[in-house]
């Protein structure tokens, strides 16, 4: 019986100076509070984003997942960023088909050579 409570009071003083140090016994002073996570690499702001900037991207966790703000910002970026490039596609396959277009009616406007007017 004795020895059931030392082992009480010996476990009581160890979860006593673990909830001290924890709290503040340690310096005297709490533990400092952890910054939350942001991103840290964001795609760039500069310059058009490429594959690699998509592959280095990571989210910071969150209490349930991923912070809503930078996912939803990096997902707006990138849904700009494509708009952009299919309409710049969409003015040059117009463009191409429109010269296409134009050398068509130029070659048929074009009187056919004959192969004996080359060799005079």
């Amino acid at each position: 019986m004795v020895m059931f409570l030392f082992l009480v009071v010996a476990l009581a003083v160890v979860v006593g100076a673990v909830t001290l140090a924890v709290v503040g016994g340690g310096d005297n002073a709490p533990l400092p509070e952890a910054a939350p996570e942001r991103l840290q690499d964001s795609l760039p702001p500069d310059r058009p984003v490429s594959g690699a900037d998509v592959d280095r991207l990571r989210f910071p966790l969150a209490a349930r997942g991923y912070r809503m703000a930078d996912v939803d910002d990096a997902l707006g970026r990138l849904a700009a960023e494509l708009a952009e490039r299919d309409a710049r596609i969409a003015d040059l396959e117009s463009a191409l088909a429109g010269a296409r277009a134009a050398a068509a009616h130029l070659s048929m406007d074009k009187p056919a050579s004959h192969p004996e007017d080359d060799q005079r």
